[in-house]
């Protein structure tokens, strides 16, 4: 037994100084992981492995923090939205087909907004209100291009929330998210606003909007659609997509700003269709290189690198190489700033542009017009464009610039609905119509009389045949489609 403790302490000694051997001449890596690049996913997406939706929701935003009014408020009216699919096979008890999401009521007469991809492919639309009451909703209209939508249920006396100024909000200030994430309903997160103005590059239209409100409350399948308010329970946004990597929250949520949906909605409301107004530029970012040639102090605004003919930008003299700073005093750092401020107004509107030209800065009054370069308005069903909104596409006529670049009249396809007739032939805008049918197109006009002339034949003749061409390649293309 003598001996047993000299042993034991050489044993322990001889540990230690394996030990420090060991992490001197061979130290321990420190791993990092680094994940750069997630996918932005909608916070609805159909989820095959788990069978889970996301939907989106709105917020609201102020100094308190004790979120306990604002949620009492808000909950009650933010709904359920189940869009099914639906099949004639449905009878074999395959259980839910479709997707599902949130909505918010914004009218005491039923009316309620949500996300356009929570309900784009759905057949019917179910509403479950927070007091479990349920209902089948009309779709009044949707927007790709900001992807909102508006339905209706017959109901009055509802609760609802009003629409705030999302301009106001700043980073940094308490939002709540409240939605149903996962199923589970009437459910509020909290967190504060991350940043503004923020593109995930998630939506897929030629004229999309997508300057989001960046938040890190939870959100997460289910929440799409939902409300994002501040802590006066005002809705300042409607919960949209979530940058991940696991398909589940990770610290990013955005949602589309009040503002934006406020004029989207009442466009939808009062139309049927949104009223897209543009400037008539094309834009790029400011880098700081181009800073420094333009003589401009800081890396501010948005440089034109090129104006449209005839487009209001034109006409109020804005010229390729002046810098936008400002649309009616609003400053436009980015260009989801600048797409969110001209998206707030319809063709026809005047707005202020602030520019910068030869280290001087300028005002000007530019004439916001439409796609097809008229200040006319596009009502649901009714004008001379309904026809090609029936079928899913966007015309305009070709300019003069166009015409000696592709040699040709004819009719320029601007926008495709996602889903439409048009959509389903895989035609690309940017595609020039120079026949229809065999007959030669040199006009928008032409165009839709001749859309228009077919529509009106009997049944089995309503076949169309597009002839044209696109910038840059030599042949023809052909896209054919029942009227």
């Amino acid at each position: 037994m003598k001996n047993l403790g000299p042993i034991i302490l050489a044993s322990v000694l001889s540990a230690f100084i394996s030990v420090a051997a060991y992490r001197y001449f061979d130290p321990p890596i420190k791993e990092v992981i680094i994940q750069e690049s997630a996918p932005a996913r909608y916070t609805n997406f159909n989820d095959e492995d788990s069978g889970t939706n996301n939907i989106q929701r709105k917020f609201l935003s102020s100094s308190p923090t004790n979120f306990i009014s604002a949620a009492e408020a808000v909950t009650p009216a933010v709904v359920n939205i189940k869009a099914s699919v639906g099949s004639d096979n449905d009878w074999w008890g395959g259980g839910f087909n479709g997707s599902s999401g949130s909505g918010v009521i914004i009218s005491s007469d039923g009316y309620i907004v949500t996300n356009n991809h929570v309900i784009e492919d759905g057949r019917t639309i179910e509403v479950t209100l927070d007091d479990k009451q349920q209902y089948e909703a009309e779709l009044i209209g949707s927007d790709p291009s900001t992807d909102l939508a508006l339905l209706k249920i017959e109901a009055t006396k509802l609760p609802h929330l009003t629409l705030g100024n999302s301009d106001s909000i700043r980073v940094g200030e308490w939002v709540l998210a409240v939605g149903n994430p996962f199923n589970l309903a009437s459910t509020v997160t909290a967190g504060i606003i991350s940043a503004k103005g923020r593109s995930i590059d998630i939506l897929d239209d030629a004229y999309k909007v997508e300057s989001f409100i960046q938040t890190d409350a939870a959100v997460n399948p289910g929440n799409s659609g939902g409300a994002l308010v501040n802590t006066n329970g005002e809705l300042i946004g409607i919960n949209t997509a979530i940058i991940t990597r696991s398909g589940r929250y990770e610290g990013y949520s955005f949602a589309i700003p009040s503002n934006l949906a406020k004029k989207v909605i009442r466009d939808i409301r009062d139309y049927g269709t949104v009223q897209r107004a543009i400037l008539g530029v094309s834009i790029d970012p400011v880098t700081s290189e181009l800073a420094k040639n333009l003589g401009l102090k800081s890396v501010e605004g948005i440089y034109i690198s090129r104006v449209t003919e005839n487009s209001g930008a034109e006409e109020a003299g804005i010229k390729r190489g002046d810098v936008i700073l400002k649309i009616n005093g609003v400053k436009t750092k980015s260009i989801p700033e600048l797409q969110e401020q001209v998206a707030l107004f319809r063709p026809g509107k005047t707005v202020e542009v602030e520019y910068f030209r030869d280290k001087k800065k300028y005002k000007t009054d530019v004439l916001l017009k439409n796609i097809s370069g008229t200040t006319s308005l596009v009502g649901a069903g009714t004008g001379d464009n309904s026809m090609t909104e029936s079928l899913g596409f966007e015309l305009r006529d070709l300019t003069s610039s166009e015409k000696r670049k592709f040699d040709s009249d004819g009719a320029y396809v601007v926008s495709i609905t996602r889903g439409s007739k048009i959509d389903r032939t895989n035609m690309d805008p940017g595609f020039v119509i120079t026949k229809i049918n065999d007959k030669k197109i040199t006009s928008l006009s032409e165009a839709i009389s001749q859309l228009e002339m077919i529509s009106k034949k009997i049944k089995k003749e309503r076949k169309v045949m597009l002839e044209g061409v696109y910038e840059g390649y030599p042949d023809l293309w052909y896209y054919a489609f029942p009227i």
